[in-house]
């Protein structure tokens, strides 16, 4: 049977943290806008920052459907979700209010060093940082999600930014049509995009 909870305790954060995709869900408030549904992997880019609060790197893509939708005036719904592909079957979802991090947010740098350094190291596609706050936790059985064993991240993605100067990946945004504004026209990531920030010192 599904359960809410008050706060993302110790073991739905364990659990959290530990898989290697997660889903997000948002909308547009118009009724017939595009409903965005993206996956999304790279260990480590995704963390709880406190008992109702997670973040994670938005990377670069084709497209900034989410971020549109957070920036949207009145909106910033969204849904996160976790599935369990071994082990005991389990489904966890939050429910939240998200909000784009921007890289020229006084927040970026405290935010960014709370990913793993190896997670994140030389992302210079790091379009957004995604705030979550969350309004509902809860759990599912999760019994008819196959099991699949997972076997590693895919480097692709990292190794193909990476090879692009902050100019170079401000040129790759503004060639796609739906980075600055998302397929029902609402803005989404203003270009070209500040340039990234410097790592903020260890302490």
């Amino acid at each position: 049977m599904g359960k809410t909870y008050e706060r993302i305790d110790e073991r739905l954060r364990a659990f959290i943290e530990d898989q290697p995709v997660f889903f997000t869900a948002t909308a547009p408030l118009s009724g017939d806008g595009h409903v965005n549904l993206s996956p999304k992997g790279r260990r480590g880019t995704l963390v709880v920052i406190d008992e109702l609060t997670l973040a994670y790197v938005d990377f670069g893509g084709s497209s900034a459907e989410t971020i549109a939708h957070l920036r949207e005036p009145g909106n910033g719904r969204i849904t996160l979700m976790w599935t369990a592909f071994s082990g005991p079957p389990t489904v966890v979802r939050v429910h939240g209010d998200g909000e784009a991090v921007l890289r020229d947010d006084p927040r970026w740098g405290e935010l960014f060093a709370r990913f793993p350094a190896e997670a994140v190291e030389g992302q210079g596609s790091a379009r957004a940082i995604v705030l979550v706050h969350a309004r509902r936790v809860s759990d599912s059985c999760g019994f008819a999600v196959p099991l699949m064993e997972y076997q590693d991240d895919r480097a692709l993605h990292a190794e193909y930014f990476n090879r692009k100067t902050d100019e170079e990946f401000n040129a790759y945004c503004m060639r796609k049509e739906h980075i600055a504004t998302s397929l029902d026209g609402l803005s989404a990531l203003p270009l070209p995009l500040p340039p990234m920030p410097a790592p903020v010192p260890a302490e």
